[in-house]
C-alpha cells in the first residue's frame, strides 16, 4: 500500500479535488492548464462513456492508429468497465485530447487499452495525468493487479510510472484466427 501511497502523492489530482466533480461525478477541472495555440487551456477529466465516436476516430488517426469499425468500437465502449478521458471546451464544444479505456473482471483484474494523447498535446503530461487516474479510479475500485499492452516506443513511458515488464518471468500469449 506504501507504494500506492507514494504513486499518487504527487499526482495532479488528488482525492480532495475530486469533491469539485459535477453532479454526475464524471468530470472535474484539472488544475494545471496546458498551452495550446499559445493561450493557456483547462483541460477536463471524465469517465463519461458518452463519447463523441468521430472525435475519438480523429483522436485515433492523429496518433496514427489503423481504423476500426465504428460500431465496434462503441461496442467495446459499451463493455467497457472504466472509459477516461480528457478534452477542453471551446465554444462550449468538448475537444477530445486524450483516451483511455479498462477492461477488468471487476474483482480483481483490469487491463487498460486504446492510450491516447493527441499529438498536439503530448509532452506536456496529460499522458502521466491521464494513466495517473486511470490507476486511481482502479484502485478505488479494490482492483489490485493492472496490465496494459504498450508499443515498444512507450514502454518505458509506462516503466516511468510503474508498470513492469514480464514480472515474475510471465510472458503473455496470444491466439490469432488463421
Amino acid at each position: 500500500m506504501l507504494f500506492w501511497q507514494n504513486f499518487f502523492k504527487n499526482s495532479i489530482l488528488r482525492d480532495d479535488e475530486y469533491s469539485k466533480q459535477n453532479n454526475n461525478h464524471e468530470e472535474l477541472i484539472i488544475l494545471k492548464q496546458v498551452a495550446y495555440n499559445n493561450t493557456e487551456i483547462d483541460v477536463y477529466f471524465s469517465t463519461n462513456k458518452h463519447i463523441n465516436l468521430y472525435h475519438l476516430e480523429q483522436l485515433c488517426d492523429e496518433v496514427g492508429w489503423v481504423r476500426r469499425p465504428l460500431k465496434k468500437i462503441q461496442t467495446a465502449i459499451e463493455n467497457s468497465f472504466l472509459i477516461v478521458s480528457l478534452f477542453y471546451k471551446q465554444n462550449n464544444k468538448e475537444q477530445l485530447i486524450g483516451f483511455a479505456r479498462v477492461t477488468s473482471d471487476h474483482a480483481f483484474n483490469a487491463t487498460v487499452w486504446d492510450v491516447a494523447i493527441r499529438p498536439s498535446f503530448q509532452g506536456q503530461g496529460l499522458g502521466k495525468i491521464l494513466i495517473h487516474q486511470v490507476i486511481h479510479q482502479l484502485r478505488e475500485s479494490e482492483i489490485t493487479t493492472i496490465t496494459l499492452f504498450a508499443d515498444p516506443q512507450v514502454v518505458n513511458f509506462y516503466s516511468h510510472l510503474g508498470f513492469v515488464t514480464d514480472p515474475s518471468g510471465v510472458k503473455g500469449m496470444f491466439w490469432y484466427p488463421k
